[in-house]
């Protein structure tokens, strides 16, 4: 048996994060960045990127990735990239109950569904505080996912 990979991405509009609440289990009403199982025959990148539009009917300018994470007790590993909107068009996919554009002042941080997509967000922020770019690589103890 061998891990499966979970691809995502934090799309950023002018400040804003597409962030969706979860129509599925688990953690269903939560929110998440869009992210999914990577299928066979696709890139890391062009995983994102369907689970983006999937999710959340936006299309992104995909940029670098920026963390990933062992999810050991899940046997997955999620990666996650930034993506750039060029256009504030979204809508809520079929595993998405609404998708919204936060603004970062506003993420909803008690309400995010996994350890794992709090810690690309937080990442994430630090990247664009601090200006450096760089991926970072996080072993997941068993109890933090």
């Amino acid at each position: 048996v061998n891990p499966r990979i979970v691809a995502g991405c934090v799309p950023e509009f002018e400040g804003s994060i597409l962030l969706c609440k979860r129509a599925i289990q688990p953690r269903l009403g939560y929110w998440t960045v869009p992210a999914g199982f990577m299928e066979t025959g696709e890139s890391l990148p062009d995983a994102a990127a369907r689970e983006t539009w999937e999710e959340a009917r936006a299309t992104v300018n995909m940029g670098p990735m920026f963390a990933v994470m062992d999810v050991i007790h899940a046997q997955q590993v999620h990666v996650f990239f930034k993506g750039a909107m060029t256009v504030p068009e979204f809508a809520a996919g079929e595993e998405t109950l609404e998708a919204q554009l936060v603004p970062i002042a506003d993420i909803p941080w008690e309400e995010i569904a996994f350890p794992s997509v709090t810690f690309a967000l937080r990442k994430y922020l630090d990247d664009r505080e601090t200006g450096i770019d760089g991926l970072y690589h996080r072993l997941a103890p068993r109890h933090q996912q």
